[in-house]
């Protein structure tokens, strides 16, 4: 019997954000702190003639107005050093920073920022993906093939505004499509999505001794430290990032934001320096979700055998590399997706354009991709006549099934699992039934992200035990939950005498940020290794208090006891108390990353992510009804069937599967960034932007399948990203049912729904 994994406890965040007493990023601020805020591009492409910065600086309450001559010349990124902190030559996006001001209030600064003067000569502009890789097209950097990825970092392939591009084949694919009975070619597009997390960027910064301390409500404080340094062309140890509460990020703050200006203004301005977006700021300039074009094209046997596929994908990057580069990995994945596929031929390229940067978001392109996957095999299915259930079930993955990579995926029966799962809920054939009613399905194979992590754990005299790490609670419940629940389980206390610190970078070791499904199942494992060291300083102390052997004792309700005589304990915080005058105290460390999985290093070019570790396997099913006159999609039934390991923390589980599905709907159905000819966002505000409400998301009926693996802590695997990754594709099916039409970008439009009703009637 466990005494926390498994249980839905509260986590411990919870009281102080609900009374309003936790400290956001936003609400932090240094005693004499100087307000800064940026001055950026109108347009989206131009040479600057002149940057005025004169009616700024004689602002009353201004401080200093900052261009890129009082920057580092340097350019660096995450993957790829192609970015500047400051524009000083071109501009390449509406929004790139060209200017900053640092004032003795906000108001006053978006007050002075206005008076800057930029002259700006407009250039071509690049704003779409088609428009990137045409003939004679404008290079969005001229100076492309001079740089340089980021340090650790082999090159790619690489050209022109191709920043990135990854490259497989089986080899025959063209053989047998020429002798396939059946070929079916979709296209399918879809377009940007903004995180749209309830706190803004933000970041405050003092510089000191030659240091620089930033205080950022971050997702990878340790990432901040480094791009900060390398912005700065500083060493990361001049650095220190401190934590603190964040509402959202989910993959928005992996990168740097605010953070490098505001430690370049404090340095400047010799005072402490904080940033914060607004809110229309934010949405303009924040690394959204790449907008993608995808073709697939299969070959079938009329039984419906998978004999052949060519998957080419077109991904933005915008105006600098990012982390989109890494992102045309994930295709190598999604390619075959759960199913058995004989020969594959896999493209995907990342193109630079003169729009935003975009970079990561909560299931990175497996959203997209797995939409245009899906989309096509529903296609398929109707081609061969058969039902879109059984044609999946058929092509199934089974287990021991090798992936492109040569990576070998024991468990993946497990989708066969998930499949039955939901049948057993809600039968497919009952599903869906009704006028304008349609049912869609999608299965999907996800990753848990391998970066390494570590934590102290410290013993102290209240019975308390301190958990000391790097890693980011961003509103998961990963740490306030994940990570403590399985402290408290290796200690056998409560988990209310667990006590979480916030990053520290100068304090704790490297944690790989709250990215990817990893924190419970990485920073969980490096936990369990503390633990070991740690239950062996207790016993080793315990003993000489009970006058025993270190190997007769045990752990139960924070107290040491003897197996043989249970009468006879001692409470942990009295051996923690005792150790401190005999030993020293209590502490111990562990680290954990995932091994890399046996794979084939060279059977793509360009696969930066060359592994897809820990998979777990998924089902969706969602039943809809369109209106007919209005075009509107009511979701009516929404049912997951999530592997998940075990669940560390039940309610914790089905709250991010809830979240992730309310999420996915919303890129299903209204969110969306459009790009105009000018490069310019046409949603320009959340009014525009239209997030789904609750009255526009059902009850989401999860059944949680717990299968523990053996990497995760007591079995655990990643949750948080998976729930996202198969909606688009399930309510893309679902309404391509109830329409009869096909559906083929997202968002999902009335005007689509109408026009695929009427095609239909064809």
């Amino acid at each position: 019997m466990t005494v926390s994994v498994g249980r839905s406890v509260v986590r411990q965040d919870a009281d102080p954000k609900v009374r309003g007493q936790a400290v956001f990023g936003v609400d932090f601020e240094l005693s004499g702190s100087l307000h800064a805020v940026l001055v950026r591009s109108p347009i989206a492409s131009g040479r600057i003639r002149s940057v005025e910065t004169s009616s700024a600086a004689a602002v009353p309450g201004v401080r200093l107005v900052a261009t890129a001559a009082d920057a580092p010349r340097i350019l660096s990124g995450l993957a790829l050093a192609d970015q500047p902190l400051f524009a000083g030559d071109v501009v390449r996006y509406e929004g790139e920073p060209i200017a900053a001001v640092v004032a003795d209030t906000v108001t006053i600064a978006r007050a002075a920022a206005a008076r800057v003067v930029v002259d700006i000569e407009p250039l071509p502009v690049v704003a779409s993906l088609s428009a990137a890789v045409a003939p004679g097209a404008p290079l969005v950097h001229a100076d492309w093939s001079t740089y340089r990825p980021s340090p650790g970092l082999p090159d790619w392939p690489r050209h022109d505004n191709v920043v990135g591009e990854m490259r497989f084949d089986s080899g025959g694919v063209d053989d047998v499509f020429s002798t396939a009975d059946v070929v079916i070619e979709d296209v399918y597009t879809a377009d940007r999505q903004y995180q749209a997390y309830l706190e803004p960027k933000s970041a405050t910064a003092v510089y000191e001794a030659g240091r620089y301390t930033i205080h950022a409500a971050h997702q990878y404080h340790f990432n901040v430290r480094d791009r900060t340094a390398a912005a700065l062309g500083i060493l990361p140890s001049r650095v220190r990032v401190i934590g603190h509460h964040m509402g959202g990020g989910f993959g928005a703050k992996l990168d740097v934001g605010l953070e490098p200006y505001a430690a370049l203004l404090a340095r400047l301005a010799g005072a402490p320096v904080k940033m914060v977006n607004d809110r229309v700021e934010d949405l303009l300039s924040c690394n959204s979700r790449e907008n993608a074009i995808i073709r697939v094209r299969s070959g079938v046997t009329r039984n419906g055998r998978i004999l052949a596929r060519e998957f080419l994908v077109d991904m933005d990057a915008g105006a600098y590399a990012g982390d989109t580069v890494f992102l045309t990995s994930i295709a190598l994945f999604v390619a075959e997706g759960p199913y058995s596929v004989d020969r594959t031929r896999v493209v995907a390229r990342a193109l630079y354009t003169n729009t935003a940067p975009t970079g990561a978001f909560r299931g990175v392109s497996g959203t997209y991709l797995y939409f245009a996957l899906e989309r096509h095999t529903d296609n398929l299915a109707n081609a061969l006549g058969m039902d879109r259930r059984d044609f999946r079930i058929r092509n199934a993955i089974d287990a021991g099934h090798t992936m492109l990579n040569g990576q070998v995926l024991e468990d993946s029966d497990l989708l066969r699992a998930a499949f039955d799962a939901i049948d057993e809920v809600a039968p497919w054939e009952t599903l869906g039934r009704g006028p304008n009613r349609g049912v869609g399905i999608a299965a999907t194979v996800w990753l848990t992200n391998p970066m390494p992590g570590a934590v102290t754990l410290r013993l102290e005299p209240d019975g308390s035990l301190g958990v000391v790490t790097g890693a980011a609670e961003i509103g998961t419940g990963a740490v306030a939950l994940g990570v403590r629940q399985v402290a408290a389980e290796e200690l056998g206390i409560d988990p209310d005498l667990v006590v979480l610190t916030m990053p520290d970078t100068d304090a704790h070791a490297y944690d790989g940020g709250a990215q990817g499904s990893r924190t419970t199942h990485i920073v969980g494992r490096a936990v369990q290794h503390a633990a070991a060291g740690l239950r062996e300083r207790i016993f080793g102390q315990a003993a000489k208090l009970l006058d025993s052997g270190a190997d007769e004792l045990e752990i139960t309700d924070g107290r040491v006891r003897m197996v043989s005589d249970p009468q006879r304990t001692v409470t942990l915080g009295q051996v923690a108390g005792a150790a401190m005058f005999d030993g020293g105290p209590i502490i111990s460390s562990g680290s954990y990353a995932t091994p890399a999985p046996k794979h084939d290093p060279d059977a793509a070019t360009g696969l930066l992510f060359a592994t897809f570790p820990t998979p777990t396997y998924h089902v969706h099913v969602a039943e809809v009804e369109v209106d007919p006159v209005t075009g509107r999609v009511t979701v009516l039934r929404y049912l997951v069937a999530q592997e998940v390991g075990r669940a560390i923390n039940p309610a914790g589980v089905m709250g991010q599967i809830q979240g992730g599905v309310t999420q996915g709907l919303g890129y299903a159905l209204w969110e969306t960034l459009q790009i105009g000819d000018d490069g310019r966002y046409r949603q320009r505000s959340l009014e525009a932007y239209k997030l789904p409400i609750a009255l526009d998301v059902p009850r989401v009926e999860a059944i949680l399948l717990e299968h523990p693996a053996d990497a995760g802590p007591y079995g655990a695997k990643g949750v948080a990203e998976p729930p996202i990754v198969p909606v688009a594709a399930a309510i893309a099916n679902a309404v391509a049912d109830a329409t009869g039409g096909s559906i083929v970008r997202l968002p999902i439009t009335p005007d689509d729904v109408l026009n695929a009703l009427e095609s239909s009637k064809e």
